[in-house]
């Protein structure tokens, strides 16, 4: 039986489905063009895909009935037609609990990096403009005693919760249903009206497609910063555009709508939009863990077993 990985995976996870007598196939380069996913893709059994691997009904009926799971290398889902799954009686599972510590991380270097002009003090010394010392020199924000507003309170947004308070931070969330935290819940709106920093952690849906609009985007505070480490299409990045260009002081941001975000987009001729690409998840023992899951899924389907982690 054939499994199709769509991209290099660190560590060695994929030895295992080598010693379960799989055929293992994987694709080597950066990117995996549709066409060359749809021929891949014909007679496996199992898929382990990447949030950039459009996963719908086509890949599925050309994989054939032999396809009976795809195994998410990702906590998102999104880039998987879950309907079409369940219609095929094919599993997915994806990865969670393995990357929220990592993701955290990264989401605090992103509020660091715009709150303190980080990228611009780097790219002012770098060209060789530093050339004394000034007390009005790149002026940022003193994060102590400001309103961290968290959209989506699962496991990521309370992580990053945790780290906001070592710094002094005053924590509130939206959620769907209040959760028994010891911070304030507050409707979506008030949330955005009452945030300094307004971090997004929740999944893309078609009810948060497009969450933050332009409406929402200004009604944040003026001079306050947006943080987005889920998914680009939760926020209008023309909006976004137009409000970093006088009304928010920054945004933070490791995914992008449209993702990558291509030469030349205006974002990043903005020097107050820290973007990365999409490494929320990148450290070594993270990517390593989340291989071994997504195996582990892999193999509980082919023994007949309940995936440890399932979505559909």
């Amino acid at each position: 039986m054939k499994v199709l990985v769509t991209r290099t995976l660190p560590g060695k996870a994929l030895d295992r489905l080598k010693e379960e007598g799989l055929e293992v196939l994987v694709h080597e380069g950066l990117f995996l063009p549709r066409e060359e996913l749809l021929r891949k893709v014909e007679g496996a059994f199992g898929l382990i895909p990447t949030v950039e691997d459009r996963i719908d009904a086509e890949v599925m009926d050309r994989a054939g009935p032999s396809l009976k799971v795809i195994a998410c290398y990702s906590v998102g889902v999104d880039h998987v037609d879950l309907k079409a799954a369940r219609k095929r009686g094919i599993r997915v599972t994806h990865t969670p609990d393995v990357l929220t510590e990592a993701t955290a991380d990264l989401t605090f270097a992103l509020l660091l990096a715009v709150a303190r002009r980080v990228v611009e003090g780097v790219d002012y010394a770098r060209r060789g403009r530093w050339r004394a010392w000034h007390p009005e020199l790149l002026l940022g924000l003193d994060l102590k005693g400001l309103t961290l507003g968290i959209v989506g309170m699962g496991r990521i947004g309370q992580a990053v919760a945790q780290r906001a308070e070592a710094f002094g931070l005053r924590i509130a969330y939206t959620s769907k249903e209040a959760k028994p935290l010891p911070y304030p819940f507050l409707p979506l709106e008030d949330l955005i009206r009452e945030a300094d920093i307004l971090s997004l952690h929740t999944p893309l849906t078609p009810e948060t497609h497009r969450l933050m609009d332009r409406r929402r985007l200004f009604s944040m505070k003026k001079g306050a910063i947006l943080l987005n480490t889920a998914r680009g299409a939760l926020v209008d990045t023309e909006a976004l555009v137009e409000a970093l260009r006088g009304h928010l002081f920054g945004a933070g941001l490791d995914v992008t709508d449209p993702e990558p975000l291509p030469p030349g987009h205006p974002l990043y001729a903005l020097p107050n939009a820290v973007i990365t690409p999409h490494i929320g998840s990148a450290g070594v023992r993270t990517r390593a863990r989340m291989a071994e899951v997504a195996v582990e899924n892999l193999l509980a389907v082919l023994k007949g077993e309940e995936p440890p982690n399932p979505v559909a």
